[in-house]
């Protein structure tokens, strides 16, 4: 899907980011030139020519570099936020929700080593993003998470804790990054295990089984890894 630009044909973002960039440059050059001025009066205004004070510009260099450092930096952290907007609204739009969830599945899933496009479609299939869903099994919340699974991470957690949308998020995403961990980053694994039981799926394979159910699938439709193409399980 081509990106929406602005009149003169750009991506929304991408003209301020170069301008960051572009003022630093120029903020540089300017100083520099700056410098070199001073010295230029000095040396027209005197009857012996005498060469800059080379200490003095090459502090000022390393002064100006680090500044330069610090305004790409800044370029760098403004294109993240960007990105960031810019993909919290996309699937605010794409799901229909409201942008406070989107940016909450978005910035959980990141803190949890999750892509934020996996836990988009996690939620979709595991509860459609009802935050109090409940399953027949007992499963609650956004990421159907069982209280005997959250315990494990939060002793002590109640129903009530659970099904606050940002912890259920958090124990959800976490369960799944484990689950990632545990079967070498085979995201088809990892997934069938969060909806049948990691020790199921470990018994099925051992047995030289498939524990495919068509979950893994449902969550993966449409969904591409970054930087990989994952072959696994369906």
């Amino acid at each position: 899907m081509k990106r929406p630009t602005d009149k003169y044909n750009e991506i929304p973002g991408e003209a301020a980011r170069r301008l960051v960039t572009r003022g630093a440059l120029v903020f540089v050059v300017v100083a520099l030139v700056a410098t070199l001025a001073g010295w230029t009066r000095r040396v027209n205004a005197g009857d012996t020519v005498r060469l800059p004070d080379m200490g003095l510009i090459v502090s000022r260099l390393g002064s100006l570099g680090q500044q330069l450092d610090a305004a790409k930096g800044e370029a760098a952290l403004t294109k993240l936020q960007l990105d960031r907007a810019n993909a919290i609204m996309a699937n605010s739009a794409k799901y229909q929700i409201p942008a406070d969830l989107a940016a909450s599945i978005y910035d959980i899933a990141l803190s949890e080593g999750i892509d934020p496009a996996l836990g988009y479609q996690l939620v979709k299939i595991e509860s459609s993003f009802k935050r109090d869903a409940r399953s027949s099994a007992g499963a609650l919340g956004y990421t159907q998470v069982q209280p005997v699974t959250a315990r494990i991470y939060e002793p002590g957690f109640t129903e009530k804790d659970l099904l606050e949308r940002d912890n259920n998020l958090r124990i959800g995403f976490r369960f799944l990054s484990d689950l990632l961990e545990r079967f070498d980053h085979d995201t088809h694994l990892a997934l069938l295990a969060y909806n049948r039981g990691p020790t199921r799926v470990s018994d099925i394979l051992a047995r030289g089984g498939n524990p495919a159910n068509g979950y893994s699938a449902a969550v993966l439709k449409g969904y591409t890894a970054p930087n990989s193409a994952e072959p696994g399980w369906r």
